[in-house]
């Protein structure tokens, strides 16, 4: 400990297991010591089975708070955004396949997909079957406004978490990038190949095991750069998007400006792969 090299982590700690957590996150000690024996001296336990049951308590008090801050933390609230956007879509969608199936055999005129789930939820149901349907079509216009919402938030938040990022893939791609990552601390120390198959993890398990060849991307397939590719030249588009999405990364974690130059970097690269085709 720093201050109390003499004390340890539990000088001036009573019962206060705040304080407990703060000595035991911020101390340090030049070198090991008998730290029951020092803690029975001081008074603060009464043997050493009662130290290590303090020194339990203590750290088990500031592993949840640091699990807490972190699921607090802006990068995580992003994470929670995108996969609840995902799963609203895809139950909307999956209780709309429902909705139409259902809703045809009661309405000539029924449509599918979410689109047609909004009209039926308008109608005036006369019977307790169309009761029924009308109240499912309207369950789906809420998931289908509440991934709305979320990719709203999504939009407006990925920007000030990872402005880099987010310039380079756009917001929800770069959210997911940071979901599929578990964070965006946790993006910026991945090597960029693993960035480049992020997503494709069911592909390369596969590729792993002898029954598919290597996958070429993950979500960044949906990036034009990759997408918009001849298919020739889609594993060098990937590679060098790849490369600076963990560039980008790594400046929004440790630096958190915007770096013009490496967005004009990746669209030199971009320009030079697209012009094989002419060539």
């Amino acid at each position: 400990m720093t201050e109390h090299d003499s004390a340890g982590w539990f000088a001036a700690v009573d019962t206060d297991l705040d304080g407990a957590r703060e000595a035991i996150e911020g101390g340090s000690a030049d070198e090991p010591r008998d730290w029951p024996a020092l803690a029975v001296d001081a008074g603060f336990a009464d043997d050493e089975d009662d130290y290590y049951d303090r020194l339990h308590e203590a750290t088990v008090r500031a592993t949840r708070e640091a699990v807490r801050e972190r699921e607090r933390a802006d990068d995580q609230q992003l994470v929670h955004a995108v996969r609840s956007m995902d799963d609203a879509e895809r139950t909307a969608n999956e209780l709309a396949e429902r909705v139409a199936e259902w809703a045809g055999a009661l309405f000539d005129d029924a449509g599918t997909g979410v689109s047609g789930a909004r009209e039926v939820a308008e109608r005036d149901p006369t019977t307790a079957a169309e009761r029924r349907v009308v109240s499912l079509a309207e369950r789906v216009v809420d998931l289908a406004d509440e991934a709305d919402d979320c990719r709203a938030f999504v939009e407006r938040t990925a920007p000030a978490v990872a402005p880099n990022l987010s310039r380079m893939a756009g917001a929800v791609l770069a959210a997911r990038l940071i979901a599929l990552a578990g964070g965006l601390g946790d993006l910026a120390k991945k090597p960029s190949g693993t960035v480049q198959v992020l997503g494709a993890e069911d592909a390369l398990f596969a590729h792993l095991s002898g029954r598919a060849p290597s996958p070429k991307h993950g979500v960044i397939f949906t990036h034009d750069y990759v997408r918009n590719t001849r298919p020739e030249d889609r594993g060098s588009a990937a590679r060098a998007l790849a490369g600076k999405l963990v560039i980008a990364a790594r400046i929004d974690h440790y630096a958190g400006d915007l770096r013009p130059e490496i967005h004009e970097e990746l669209d030199d690269r971009m320009a030079t792969i697209r012009a094989r085709a002419e060539s």
